[in-house]
């Protein structure tokens, strides 16, 4: 991977340009769960699961009805697989993330004396979970620093020419190299909001956007 710090980028200014433009909106949907669950590991586990494909308003509705009846591991790991599967519908593969729950239930109850572990190898050894799951869980639940790269993040900060990366996991490597460790936890959710709203995969609203000074337009051919 070629090295991918843009030297010239000031980070303070884009960060705090985003963070004018979100003004109040609502936190996505882990950071939703994360504050009304008192940033509970288990919790944020969840919820950070049923989101992977699947829109915000599922993950918070399908989380709320989840963590009613497995508010812990080992209640969730006395339910059938089907139960689970059934309150985590309409989540995207929410029959793939029920096993995969109960699967982590067992191991957590087995090997962690029930807790979520707050360490990435621990984390990314839990089956369904990859490095922007357990970034999420890191961040949230125990205040550690990390950078949750999801879609949104890799595709605005590689149109933008932040970064020169082929997947989300070369890209959260090139922002540990790059990015001022004190906006690491921040930067997923304004990127997030952003790409949902303004940095579209397809024809961005590039007329609306308010960082247009720093980004590049890198493969863009058709926006609004």
């Amino acid at each position: 991977m070629k090295n991918n710090r843009d030297a010239g980028l000031p980070w303070g200014p884009v960060v705090k340009t985003l963070e004018k433009w979100r003004g109040d909106m609502e936190e996505p949907s882990v950071g939703t769960v994360a504050e009304q669950y008192s940033r509970d590991p288990w919790a944020v586990l969840v919820s950070t699961i049923l989101s992977l494909r699947t829109k915000d308003e599922v993950t918070l509705a399908a989380s709320a009805r989840l963590l009613e009846k497995a508010a812990a591991p080992a209640e969730l790991a006395a339910l059938d697989e089907e139960t689970i599967a059934a309150l985590a519908y309409p989540a995207g593969f929410y029959r793939t993330k029920a096993a995969n729950l109960k699967k982590i239930a067992a191991i957590l109850l087995e090997r962690y004396g029930g807790e979520v572990p707050s360490d990435m190898d621990q984390l990314l050894a839990l089956p369904g979970v990859g490095r922007k799951t357990a970034n999420l869980v890191l961040t949230e639940a125990f205040d550690l620093p990390g950078i949750c790269v999801d879609v949104h993040v890799h595709r605005i900060c590689n149109r933008a020419g932040w970064v020169r990366t082929k997947n989300p996991e070369e890209t959260e490597m090139a922002l540990r190299e790059a990015l001022p460790r004190k906006y690491w936890k921040g930067i997923n959710a304004l990127l997030v909001l952003y790409g949902q709203q303004i940095c579209r995969p397809v024809s961005p609203y590039c007329s609306r956007c308010v960082i247009a000074a720093h980004c590049g337009r890198n493969g863009v051919e058709k926006s609004r």
